[in-house]
């Protein structure tokens, strides 16, 4: 397979390191419009061929699939025109800035009969692929109650860097820049981690948003700081389980943590995913009485990046696809009216 990595940032170097590790993928082209940034990518990477637009490459043409790390608000604009030109795409999450989008791009792709997924890199976590076959499987019983966390602390502290002073951190923070905040930003990993690990969809939503005050007068530059920061919302999913869903990125002490209990009417089973590691634990069974948490072992799994590639080979969509991002795209959308409008929303 032959593949052109769209956008050369930071989340790019791990697509490329990805992808070069699984046997029978060329990386064949990189592309942005910032020629300093494409140059150094294209050559740690070993990248032959620059394009300064994705019209530039697509003229070329000779690739089979798309990795599409662009900023959000480019992510439909590009996919409908690789989807147009036949390519099969690899998106970086959201898949759009709104579900319309996201919807457009799902039935483009699906017409085409092109491959279509996203990059929910918590799908990596094999707790999580482990603890919702439990879920599945009927070991905890009907599900009645969810939790979910996503905490990240970058606002607070500086593990990953400065967020004044580097733009990657600050267009996260500007919606002008195209950015919904912490709802956009990880929502949708901490929505899709919670209804995955659950096997539940959700059916309404109940959201508070929040921004904080950061620095006086919230603008650094070109760069109005009016993203919100943290969310939580109250969900009902369709079998009738309630739920809450938070995240934060002013979470002191938690670098990138997501943490979703589901609890049965037989047991309950805990998935945690923290900073690349990742724990199961379940209560079942005569634990029950006592309260005892034992841990859960798991096998390792395919990650994002193998499941793309097998899927372009089979010419078959693999989770997590378009269709998937589109949903849970629906739910921030409504998350957010929920906010706006102080009303619970039906999804």
């Amino acid at each position: 397979m032959r593949l052109l990595i769209l956008g050369t940032g930071g989340m790019a170097n791990r697509h490329a390191g990805s992808f070069s590790e699984i046997e029978g993928v060329s990386i064949v082209g990189g592309v942005d419009v910032v020629p300093e940034r494409l140059a150094s990518f294209c050559a740690e990477h070993r990248i032959e061929r620059r394009f300064s637009s994705f019209e530039e490459a697509l003229a070329w043409d000779d690739f089979d699939a798309v990795a599409n790390v662009t900023p959000d608000r480019v992510h439909h604009p590009t996919t409908m025109l690789a989807l147009a030109a036949g390519k099969h795409v690899f998106c970086e999450k959201p898949l759009a800035t709104d579900a319309v989008k996201a919807m457009e791009m799902t039935e483009a792709a699906e017409k085409a009969g092109l491959v279509g997924m996203v990059n929910l890199t918590y799908r990596n976590s094999a707790a999580l692929q482990m603890g919702r076959k439990m879920v599945l499987d009927g070991q905890i019983g009907s599900v009645r109650q969810v939790e979910a966390t996503h905490l990240q602390s970058w606002l607070v502290g500086k593990a990953w860097g400065d967020w004044k002073t580097e733009s990657r951190w600050l267009w996260r923070l500007s919606r002008k820049h195209g950015s919904n905040g912490c709802l956009g930003d990880i929502g949708i990993h901490i929505v899709d981690f919670a209804s995955y690990g659950a096997g539940l969809d959700v059916a309404h939503v109940f959201a508070r948003l929040k921004t904080y005050d950061k620095i006086p007068g919230n603008k650094i530059g070109e760069y109005d700081l009016d993203a919100n920061d943290a969310f939580t919302l109250n969900v009902d999913f369709t079998n009738g389980a309630i739920g809450t869903i938070q995240a934060s990125r002013t979470a002191a002490g938690q670098l990138d943590q997501l943490r979703l209990r589901v609890y049965g009417e037989k047991g309950s089973i805990e998935m945690i995913y923290d900073t690349g590691r990742s724990t199961l634990r379940a209560c079942l069974g005569a634990d029950l009485d006592t309260a005892n948490w034992r841990d859960i072992p798991y096998d390792p799994v395919e990650t994002n990046y193998e499941r793309f590639v097998g899927a372009v080979r089979a010419g078959k969509t693999q989770e997590p696809s378009f269709r998937r991002a589109a949903e849970i795209q629906k739910v921030l959308d409504m998350a957010q009216a929920s906010d706006a409008e102080h009303r619970d929303a039906a999804v």
